[in-house]
């Protein structure tokens, strides 16, 4: 969604946007670029497909956006989860 939105705000030709992700865990150890050394991770890898007439660096730039979405910024956070029976 904010690709779409950043695109149609500039009005580049982006016709659609498919994102495939897969999610595995691995040893944390394994992952030289993360902080954690310790136990396991959760890891995500992130296909995204943009459809359209893009050159290539509306592509980097759409890619640099993908990266800042709130979503992104929330999975690459430190996350805290409070539950409450009610």
């Amino acid at each position: 969604m904010t690709i779409a939105l950043y695109a149609r705000r500039h009005g580049w030709l982006l016709v659609g946007v498919t994102v495939r992700l897969r999610h595995s865990r691995i040893h944390a150890e394994d992952c030289a670029e993360c902080e954690t050394k310790q136990g396991m991770l959760d890891h995500i890898e992130s296909e995204i497909v943009l459809e359209g007439q893009l050159v290539e660096e509306q592509r980097t730039k759409l890619l640099e956006i993908a990266n800042r979405c709130p979503v992104h910024r929330t999975l690459t956070s430190e996350i805290h989860i409070s539950s409450r029976l009610i």
